[in-house]
């Protein structure tokens, strides 16, 4: 029985060693795929990508300590505001006021502790606190707010010099180009953002009374009011100041060289001084520069020029189109505004018109705005683009009494009650020259008119039937 237990316990052990042999050897024998690596080796991106990933972060190192955060607070209406007064008339008059906090961001570009941001983020406040990107707090001095570029300048005083910002020059910049910004948007401090510049140049966004702006992709949201939008060099080429909220992806920023401007003169004079040439222009439409011989809708159209203003001292003249001023082309309304009130007063710049096909060159001396005096170049209605009568006035004067309201003239924004002084080149005086004026237009069927309309001065363009 012992030789027999002893076989027995042999065969076990050998069962035992040949299974042991045959699973390692099935194991060496299995496929890779079986266990494939958990951490496959990833490819090495392009130099060129690296080398964008690398400029975006030094950018990043080296603007975030002018980068601020800007916290104000001002007294405004308790909860409820006029909903409550409405129903309780007096009984809420003197509760508390409670405080109204607004979040921004702000460019340090100044060692001495000068800042730029927007007039919006500290509109209405009583304390502005400013904190940097190493959390160093200050209450910020209010030098000077221009609400018409929304441009505002801070002062803090601390230990300096303190890190300022590279300004970059806006008007350099290329559609196309990176475009980074830094800001505090919903109060997330110290955060950035990239895109590119996707146009320049926005005067009609309705924004500001003047508007230059670059558009841009890089997100930007509330509370990024006031930060810099940079270029892949790290040079400050915009104050980011506005979004569009319908839609995503839109975004613009004042450029660096108006706000530079506009803050050299609040740090100067604590006000804005702007240029004034003391003319009404209006838009071009596509009827209007056809009228004119114009192929394109580009320039500022003269409507009434003030006496004794500085347009009228140069010789500019209603009728008038602007193409080109200090040099630069004219693009609309908007442009023209901005170029002038850009202006110094006592600047004698080059003023390039277009009069009766033939374009001229003019040398304004332009002037300082008076507020008083109202909007120096006052934009009227834009006329779109028939059939209407008129009637004379005790004076003689010709007027508007109805307008089809399905013609062409009406289209064009002509109204009963409007006076006309003139038809295409002729001045109307009376009815008998208005139908003299009409007669020699009705060959091409294109009719211009200048109109007054209570005290604007306009022109409307459309076809004769």
């Amino acid at each position: 029985m012992r030789i027999v237990g002893k076989i027995f316990a042999l065969l076990v052990l050998l069962a035992l060693v040949f299974f042991l042999v045959s699973y390692q050897h099935k194991q060496a024998d299995a496929p890779e795929a079986v266990f494939p690596e958990l951490q496959p080796e990833l490819p090495v991106p392009p130099p060129t990508l690296v080398e964008t990933q690398s400029a975006f972060i030094e950018v990043y190192r080296q603007v975030l300590p002018a980068v601020v955060n800007i916290r104000a607070e001002g007294s405004g209406a308790a909860a409820g505001g006029d909903l409550f007064e409405e129903f309780f008339g007096d009984l809420f008059k003197n509760r508390p006021r409670q405080k109204q906090k607004s979040l921004g961001s702000g460019l340090l570009i100044d060692p001495a502790g000068y800042l730029l941001t927007n007039a919006h983020v500290i509109a209405g406040a009583e304390e502005i606190q400013v904190r940097l990107s190493d959390q160093r707090m200050y209450v910020a001095k209010l030098v000077g707010a221009d609400e018409s570029t929304d441009v505002a300048v801070l002062k803090i005083e601390g230990e300096e010099p303190f890190p300022m910002a590279r300004l970059g020059d806006s008007e350099q910049v290329q559609v196309g180009e990176w475009a980074l910004a830094i800001g505090n948007p919903f109060g997330l401090d110290r955060t950035l953002t990239v895109g590119v510049i996707s146009a320049k140049g926005r005067s009609d966004v309705g924004i500001e009374e003047y508007e230059d702006f670059i558009q841009t992709d890089a997100s930007i949201n509330p509370g990024n009011s006031g930060g810099p939008l940079l270029n892949i060099r790290g040079e400050v080429i915009g104050i980011n100041t506005a979004i569009v909220a319908s839609g995503q992806g839109i975004g613009f920023a004042i450029p660096i060289r108006l706000a530079k401007s506009i803050a050299d003169q609040l740090m100067t004079n604590g006000e804005v001084r702007r240029g004034w040439l003391g003319v009404r222009i209006q838009a071009l439409t596509a009827e209007l520069a056809a009228s004119f011989g114009l192929k394109r809708t580009r320039g500022a159209l003269v409507t009434e020029v003030m006496p004794g203003m500085p347009a009228a001292q140069a010789g500019i003249q209603r009728g008038d189109i602007i193409l080109r001023f200090d040099g630069r082309e004219i693009h609309g309304v908007r442009d023209l505004q901005l170029r002038v009130a850009s202006t110094l007063s006592g600047s004698v710049a080059e003023v390039e018109v277009l009069r009766e096909g033939r374009t001229l060159s003019l040398q304004v001396k332009v002037s300082e705005r008076e507020v008083a005096a109202g909007s120096a170049e006052k934009t009227v209605p834009r006329p779109k683009s028939l059939g209407f009568e008129v009637a004379t006035d005790s004076d003689g004067s010709v007027t508007v009494s109805a307008v089809d309201p399905a013609g062409a003239a009406a289209a064009s924004g002509l109204r009963s009650g409007d006076k006309i002084l003139q038809v295409n080149e002729h001045e109307v005086a009376d009815l008998h020259m208005f139908e003299q004026a009409v007669s020699a237009v009705r060959k091409d069927k294109n009719i211009r008119l200048l109109v007054r309309r209570g005290e604007s001065v306009m022109y409307l363009a459309f076809t004769l039937p």
